[in-house]
């Protein structure tokens, strides 16, 4: 009988020695720089905040004190003592001041925007003649010193009589506001995609009818903040209020009643003038509170164009 042979044992090859595997490099971590840069920042705008905040802060703190009392420098008054806003507003004619500077601004405002959003318009999407000389005769309005042109105005109002009227405040502030109302609409309706406004033609809307129907409703950020501006810019003239309208105390805005309290340093007193400063900052500060949002996203509108 032949005999079984047992079959071969297979050794197993000798396996290679494993070599460990080498971690990568630690790689920095790029949230670790976004954090760094984000607190950075935040710093940055803190410090910033604190420097803008300090002086308004610290007037309201003179006021704050008791009437008569001297301060110096950063004082945080013991007991609040509101005396010094009623004597600033009583001896100051805040009562009609504040109603002619809001008069005042929101005429400014309203007349400024719309012809502005129309002339912005025109120079945005329509051919005219002069087109391109009239735009720059019209930007010569953002350069040029309007305490240049205080006397003539004072002239043009006195002729036309309306010296010492609410219009002498209205009507120079509307035409100094042109130039930057109209430069504005301009750059954001040059912005707006023009597929929307080929789409309102393909349907047969007029160029009136695509300005209210569609390029309005998206104006509605840029439009809030040029409001503002105008605002802040009306509310704070001083200049033409001196010169235009200096014998109606009727008509005299909230600026040049403040400037009252200022005229004799020796007599002054620091609180109620410091009340009286806040009086006339405050209107404009709780506005800008209410309008941030639409104001910052006004200021970003047309930064991307499509």
């Amino acid at each position: 009988m032949a005999q079984t042979q047992s079959p071969a044992r297979v050794r197993p090859a000798a396996s290679a020695p494993v070599r460990p595997r080498k971690s990568p490099p630690p790689r920095r971590s790029t949230m670790d720089g976004s954090r760094k840069e984000s607190v950075v920042s935040h710093a940055l705008l803190i410090f910033a905040s604190l420097v803008a905040l300090y002086p308004f802060v610290q007037i309201l703190l003179v006021a704050l004190h008791e009437p008569g009392a001297r301060v110096s420098g950063f004082s945080v008054p013991s007991s609040l003592h509101f005396d010094n806003f009623v004597t600033a507003w009583n001896k100051g004619l805040f009562s009609s001041a504040l109603v002619s500077s809001l008069l005042v601004a929101v005429a400014v405002v309203v007349l400024t925007i719309l012809v502005s959003v129309l002339a912005g318009y025109a120079f945005a999407f329509f051919t005219f003649p002069l087109k391109g000389p009239l735009m720059g005769i019209l930007m010569i309005g953002l350069v040029l010193p309007y305490e240049a042109t205080v006397i003539p105005l004072y002239y043009q109002m006195k002729e036309w009589g309306l010296l010492n009227t609410y219009w002498a405040l209205i009507l120079p502030q509307v035409g100094l506001s042109l130039a930057l109302g109209t430069f504005w609409m301009r750059n954001f309706f040059t912005g707006v995609p023009t597929s929307l406004r080929e789409a309102a033609e393909i349907d047969g809307a007029t160029r009136f009818q695509t300005l209210r129907k569609i390029m309005l409703p998206l104006a509605v950020p840029a439009i809030t903040t040029l409001a503002t501006l105008l605002f802040l810019y009306a509310w704070n003239e001083f200049l033409l209020a001196l010169v235009l309208v200096p014998n109606n105390p009727d008509a005299q805005t909230a600026p040049l009643a403040l400037s009252f309290f200022t005229s004799d340093r020796r007599n002054s007193d620091p609180g109620v003038t410091s009340a009286a400063a806040v009086l006339v900052a405050l209107p404009v500060l709780i506005g800008y509170v209410l309008l941030q949002r639409k104001f910052i996203s006004g200021m970003l509108a047309g930064a991307v164009k499509e």
